[in-house]
This record gives C-alpha cells, sequence and structure tokens, in this order.
C-alpha cells in the first residue's frame, strides 16, 4: 500500500523549479493567512488548486499523460479548467501579498509593477479579447495532431504546452470571476456571465469531432507506449468526451458564478448606472425674452 502510493506521489520528471515555485507560493499564502482573516472556503478552494497543480505536473500521473490519449486529457483540464478556477475563486493575491516580507514588497513587488516590460505584458495577458481568444486557442492548437506529436517528441514543447494551459487558465479566469465592478474590472459583468458560452462552443465543437472519430488521430502514443491495453479508439473517445462534458460543466460553473457576481454588485449598487435622459429644451433667444410693446 505504501509502496503503490510513494510510486504517485514520486515525480516522473523532477524540476527543481517547479518545486521552488510551488513551495515559495505554499509559504507565502500560510504566512498571509496567518496576517489576514481568511475564510475556511477560500482556503479550501486554493489548497484544493494547489494539490491539482503538483499531482498534474509533479507526480506520476505526468508519466500516464505521456503515454495516454485520456489520460493527456484529465491532465489538460485540471491545468487549464478546474486548478485556476478554484485558486481564482479563493482570491489569493492579497493573501499573498500580505505574505510577504515588507522588504520584498517594497524592494521587488513595487518596482516590477512599474516596470515597463511587465506593465506590457500583464497588459496584453488581461485584455478580455486577448485571454478569451488564448483561452480557446491553446486548447484546440494542442489537439491538432501534429502539434500533439511535436509536444510528446520534445519535452521543452512539452512543458511549454502545460504551462500555456495554466496560465491561460488563470488569465481567463481571473476576468471572468473579478469581483470588482467595470471599471476597474476590465470585463464587464454581462460579458463575464456570456464569455463561458462562447468559449466552451469550440471545445464542444472539438470534443465531438474526437469522439466520433473512426480512425486514431493520435498515433504518437502508440510510439511512446501506452499505458493501458484497451482498444485505442476507446481511449481516443474517452478523451473526446473529457473535452466535451467536463470541460463545458466547469465553464458553465464558472458563468454561474459570475451571474452570482453580477447579482451581488446589482444588489449593493456597485454597477455603474447610466446618466438619467433628460428632453431637450430649447435655448430662450434674444427674441424670446424681449417683452412685446
Amino acid at each position: 500500500m505504501i509502496a503503490t502510493l510513494l510510486k504517485w506521489i514520486v515525480p516522473w520528471e523532477f524540476s527543481w523549479v517547479f518545486l521552488a515555485g510551488f513551495l515559495l507560493t505554499c509559504v507565502l499564502y500560510l504566512r498571509g493567512s496567518r496576517r489576514l482573516s481568511v475564510s475556511f472556503s477560500r482556503k479550501l478552494a486554493f489548497w484544493a488548486g494547489m494539490a491539482i497543480i503538483y499531482l498534474s505536473l509533479h507526480t506520476y500521473l505526468d508519466f500516464y499523460a505521456e503515454h495516454e490519449f485520456f489520460m493527456h486529457r484529465i491532465q489538460q483540464l485540471l491545468l487549464h479548467h478546474l486548478a485556476p478556477l478554484l485558486i481564482v475563486t479563493a482570491f489569493p493575491g492579497t493573501v499573498l501579498r500580505a505574505g510577504m516580507p515588507l522588504a520584498w514588497r517594497v524592494h521587488v513587488l513595487q518596482p516590477l509593477r512599474r516596470w515597463w516590460p511587465w506593465r506590457i505584458i500583464s497588459g496584453v495577458l488581461l485584455n478580455p479579447t486577448v485571454a478569451t481568444l488564448l483561452f480557446i486557442a491553446f486548447i484546440l492548437i494542442w489537439l491538432i495532431p501534429s502539434m500533439q506529436t511535436l509536444a510528446m517528441l520534445d519535452w521543452r514543447i512539452y512543458r511549454f504546452m502545460n504551462w500555456s494551459m495554466l496560465i491561460s487558465g488563470f488569465a481567463y479566469w481571473s476576468l471572468v470571476l473579478d469581483h470588482r465592478p467595470h471599471p476597474p474590472g476590465r470585463m464587464t459583468a454581462g460579458l463575464r456571465v456570456l464569455s463561458p458560452a462562447i468559449t466552451m462552443t469550440p471545445q464542444i465543437l472539438a470534443g465531438a469531432i474526437i469522439t466520433f472519430s473512426k480512425t486514431d488521430l493520435y498515433p504518437i502514443f502508440e510510439i511512446c507506449g501506452r499505458a493501458f491495453t484497451f482498444n485505442v479508439l476507446t481511449g481516443q473517445l474517452i478523451g473526446g468526451v473529457i473535452i466535451w462534458v467536463p470541460s463545458a460543466l466547469l465553464e458553465s460553473i464558472g458563468g454561474l458564478m459570475a451571474l452570482r457576481q453580477w447579482l451581488r454588485l446589482s444588489r449593493n449598487g456597485r454597477l455603474p448606472r447610466r446618466p438619467p435622459h433628460t428632453s431637450r429644451r430649447r435655448t430662450p433667444t434674444v427674441v424670446d425674452t424681449v417683452v412685446p410693446d
């Protein structure tokens, strides 16, 4: 039992960079949650999301993702949808900032925010149009068989694929689940609710195409060596259904959460209001002001 558990915990491909960044984020959140009042639900959402990221990138699950198509789709679903959705729901920004030492906030964080390359990168990634297009594009691009083959044959492209899914997921869900009105929020409250319905449509179509395909679209997994022995088309069908159903379900949940935020903003009177319509009145002229004889 212990040996089986250790097999899953031990990384398939160890990375000091990932481990250091992961542990640093955990330590900062622990420090910040002791200084600020953070609800249990927010803590639970954050730690669940962090656990999913670690499970997806630094355990033996990564082996199965490299050797079976439907396991790869589970990994991408966790990185692109579920983990960012949970962590963004926890609103960890203020907690992580509070967990930083004062010197880091003064000498690292503030200069970074003023650094022009950082302002350009964050401005582009958090632009609603760009973030939405990247969120869709990174799903579809890595489903192209030739791109999937490249990712599986080159570890650098493989890691770029995983991180592109994770970062685009964070950028998109941070806009959709923003609890602030617009402005200062970058996306209007109505668009936050509508956006998941737009982004799920191409995923549903791609998932349906893969699900009903009668040919092996991803023979690269045969070259890498499949982790399971059941029929190839069965595994491909399961992968297509994962793209189709759970992805759409999670985006529907995200849309409902955005709707809840919209209603809360409306109830608290924080939505921008249009100026009241005023009827046009004719401006008095000099002739109108002359007293008749």
